[in-house]
């Protein structure tokens, strides 16, 4: 399974944010949509990611409110990223190294979506199910032997 099977049933709605906007009107953006990360765009290029995580450390830091933050000051410029042609088992191997919740898809420096743990871990589970409905039914619709030996009476 690749990241484009997640993405496809995901859909494209994608959320971003510049490097320059008030951390308050990001953070606002997250609980408005119910969101746990914004992809940080400028001039059309990936620059960085917040996530809720960035978010509560800079709150924290600040004494209990974002006071005059700017995304620029808290997201992470470094963000994993992966293709849409990246197998899930890589994407979990990386996203459990790094502790990430979230990872935008990158297709040419196109940002295509992104997804988040819970998003491949749903796939694994509902991949993993698709595959116990097919074997139960294949062990349900077993053949009968036909050339069975027969078994000696006594």
């Amino acid at each position: 399974m690749k990241v484009s099977d997640i993405l496809r049933v995901k859909g494209g709605t994608l959320y971003t944010v510049s490097p320059d906007q008030p951390l308050g009107d990001a953070a606002r953006t997250m609980a408005e949509f119910d969101i746990g990360s914004l992809v940080v765009m400028d001039h059309g290029d990936l620059v960085g990611m917040l996530t809720f995580r960035e978010v509560i450390l800079a709150v924290v830091g600040n004494g209990g409110t974002v006071g005059n933050s700017t995304v620029r000051g808290v997201m992470d410029d470094h963000p994993l990223t992966c293709t849409p042609e990246t197998e899930i088992d890589e994407v979990r191997r990386m996203m459990l190294e790094r502790h990430a919740r979230y990872m935008p898809v990158v297709s040419q420096r196109t940002l295509m979506g992104v997804i988040s743990f819970y998003d491949v871990a749903k796939a694994v589970v509902d991949s993993q199910d698709f595959e116990n409905r097919m074997l139960k039914a294949y062990i349900r619709d077993w053949p009968a032997a036909e050339d069975a030996q027969p078994q000696a009476r006594l």
